[in-house]
């Protein structure tokens, strides 16, 4: 009976799924702007600033919309098809943890 208690302990833990590292979420991303796009339920949309340049980004969240401040996050995704093109995406990292990611789907001045 200890046996398989233990077995399944250890399988469980194996299964289960690992911490995201705080040291990898290194991208300061200063929040400005939230709000809803009715894409889908749960889509929301954030005007962000990343090392001084402004962006949109669109996503999805659990509870709503994204409190404005400061959060950490990683480049997850960044495909140059040309000199002129590109399609980004980054994954913030939450105070609980929890990660979320955004496309970027626009910048500014």
């Amino acid at each position: 009976m200890k046996r398989a208690t233990l077995f399944v302990l250890l399988l469980l833990a194996t299964l289960a799924p690992a911490a995201p590292a705080p040291d990898d979420y290194s991208i300061n991303v200063r929040v400005t702007s939230s709000y809803n796009i009715y894409a889908g339920p749960g889509t929301n949309g954030l005007d962000v600033v990343i090392n001084a340049k402004k962006y949109q980004l669109a996503g999805f969240t659990r509870g709503g919309l994204l409190a404005l401040g400061d959060y950490k996050a990683k480049l997850v995704k960044d495909q140059h098809q040309t000199a002129y093109e590109s399609t980004q995406e980054y994954e913030f990292l939450f105070p609980d943890n929890k990660t979320s990611k955004f496309t970027v789907i626009g910048q500014s001045e």
